[in-house]
């Protein structure tokens, strides 16, 4: 089992799902003889190391070492963990995973999926009604006045609620939609009076809020008369599909741009992140609002290296990138601050000034301390004692937040430039100042895998043990785990005889589904995509084990040999070694039961 799916579907769905196919749909592949080759996807290069090998069903990459099977790829290319992987290839491949996939007693997954289609369905009729009807007129003339342009409206979905209180109530009924559940999703509300439900979005432009698929899972709906006394934004609720802590507004359109970027800009609202998109930088994203979460950090982790926050001038903007330092700092994330002159948001900044100068200001940001000083400076007075106490106080602790010496250092240094003291007495301050430590995230990263390689002869046996010719029944029976000195190595294979032995093997790209180490599905996606040919693997085989076996026994003599010289040893005790180094050379001597011609297993 992986996960609730049990292992003959995932072994269906794997080979319904062409790996070529697959990766060809999202990069383009050429060629290369009986592979296929590209470039890499998950890192930069300008020679094609990229290797998809269609009869292993396996890709590798020969500069970064990533690779596995057509499962790992679409984890690795998108950004899922391994059951969506799977959920995306069944879905593609027209298998069903209805009957292992609710969620309880309630079908929890079948009323997420209705959810998706009420806001799919909904998000629709509000872009027809944006682009189409006579009565969204004046959300048309708003969006002109913005210079949106009709590229961001068709490609953000946006659109508009009508200005009436049961519009969406009336096309659910008629849709046949349970309103209990419309309302669940969030577009209507109970009455105070239980008599029914009205609309939650009226007379408002819409931006429909999607996952990291680009499903639509939630709306955010903005008032268009600047004078009407009503909240300026009104945002879908929570619901089983919308955590809003865990959901930025355009990650499904950025993800592959910071992917490539290895950063994400992060600003505060809709209409400013549409703009920094259509100023062609696509590596953007925004929060719900300027609440930035422990979970938006992690979740811009799987993508990106840093961060750059380019909130609004306005004291709430700048007062929201201060509040992200605890979240960001947690995650492992760089952090830099791109600061735009008052009273401009990224939007208004690109409309007055166009998008070369908005992209200067994102290449220049500075990093977060040397913007916090800044920011401090403005709203303390650091010419008194005062301020100099309240800047020295707030630097030392956020520096002292990242447990960095380094770091700790260079803000001692410039804190004390700005102050006009020496770097010692700051340091010495700072060294003083009480602070918590970091909040930990939820999910911590997992360590670092193992890097030692095998030897030479222990990654060739790697390689001689999946060829079609050699029979792993043969292998396992003649195959001593200890006599492999690389741990790596050894779990391919012990995972590899697990297998067998619960008759659960089919063919190698099911061991790397297998291989929970990243290490072990590196070692042998690299071992499987080695395109150097093989001669007469079973006879190579049988030589390699017989090899392995040699050195093994040649170690365990050296070691009887250096306990057989000792001076103290007892005569019976030095009897005992001697007989057992007569032993490990005739078993040295003897040969290996031969392989069978062709694979067995």
């Amino acid at each position: 089992m992986a996960g609730r799916i049990p292992t003959h579907l995932i072994e269906q769905i794997r080979n319904a799902s062409d790996i070529v196919e697959v990766i060809g749909a999202a990069i383009p592949l050429k060629r290369a003889g009986a592979n296929w080759i590209a470039l890499c996807p998950f890192h930069r290069e300008k020679t094609p190391s990229f290797n998809v090998n269609p009869q292993r069903q396996i890709f590798h990459c020969f500069g970064c070492h990533k690779g596995g099977d057509v499962f790992a790829f679409l984890q690795e290319y998108e950004s899922v963990d391994f059951l969506e992987a799977v959920r995306r290839l069944a879905d593609r491949a027209g298998i069903s995973l209805q009957r292992y996939e609710s969620d309880g007693p309630a079908g929890g997954r079948e009323i997420k999926e209705t959810l998706r289609q009420i806001h799919e369905a909904a998000a629709q009729r509000w872009h027809l009604t944006l682009t189409r009807d006579p009565g969204a007129a004046a959300a048309r003339d708003y969006l002109a006045r913005r210079k949106v342009p009709d590229e961001a409206v068709r490609d953000f979905r946006l659109g508009f609620a009508p200005d009436r209180w049961d519009d969406t109530v009336q096309w659910a009924r008629a849709q046949d939609y349970d309103l209990a559940i419309v309302q669940q999703a969030g577009l209507i509300l109970r009455r105070e009076d239980e008599s029914g439900f009205y609309d939650r979005f009226r007379g408002r432009l819409i931006f429909p809020i999607c996952d990291e698929q680009g499903r639509v899972i939630a709306f955010s709906g903005r008032l268009l008369d600047p004078d009407a006394k009503a909240a300026k934004y009104v945002n879908s609720p929570e619901s089983p599909i919308f955590l809003k802590r865990k959901v930025f507004f355009g990650l499904d359109k950025a993800r592959r741009a910071i992917l490539d970027a290895q950063f994400a800009v992060v600003c505060e609202g809709q209409l400013d992140l549409i703009a920094v998109h259509m100023a062609g930088i696509r590596n953007v994203v925004a929060p719900q609002g300027t609440a930035f979460t422990a979970d938006h950090a992690l979740l811009l982790k799987r993508y990106a290296s840093e961060v750059v926050l380019c909130f609004d001038s306005d004291t709430a903007g700048q007062s929201a990138a201060v509040r992200a330092l605890d979240d960001l700092l947690a995650s492992g994330l760089a952090i830099r601050v791109a600061t735009l002159p008052a009273p401009h948001d990224p939007d208004s900044f690109i409309r007055e000034f166009g998008a070369p100068a908005f992209r200067q200001r994102i290449d220049q940001a500075a990093g977060f301390f040397d913007f916090y000083l800044d920011h401090l400076s403005q709203i303390h007075d650091h010419a008194s004692d005062r301020g100099r106490l309240a800047i020295l106080r707030a630097m030392g602790e956020a520096a002292r937040k990242t447990q960095n010496a380094v770091i700790l250092d260079r803000c001692a240094q410039t804190t004390a430039v700005r102050l006009g003291v020496s770097a010692a007495a700051v340091r010495s301050e700072f060294l003083r100042t009480p602070t918590a430590r970091p909040r930990t995230p939820a999910t911590q990263p997992s360590p670092a895998p193992d890097t030692d390689r095998p030897s030479p002869t222990e990654f060739w046996l790697l390689k001689l043990a999946f060829q079609p010719e050699v029979s792993l029944a043969w292998l396992m029976a003649h195959l001593d785990p200890a006599w492999l000195r690389n741990g790596t190595a050894r779990l391919i294979l012990d995972r590899c005889r697990q297998m067998i032995e619960e008759n659960r093997w089919t063919q190698p790209a099911a061991l790397l589904t297998e291989l929970s180490d990243p290490a072990a599905r590196q070692l042998l996606s690299e071992c499987l995509a080695d395109t150097r040919s093989v001669p007469a693997p079973v006879r190579q085989i049988e030589d390699v084990v017989t090899r392995l076996r040699n050195q093994s026994i040649d170690h365990q003599l050296m070691l009887l040999a250096q306990q057989v010289g000792q001076p103290h040893l007892s005569d019976l005790e030095r009897a005992r070694i001697l007989q057992e180094q007569q032993a490990l050379r005739r078993q040295k001597q003897a040969p290996l039961s031969p392989p069978p011609a062709a694979a067995d297993s």
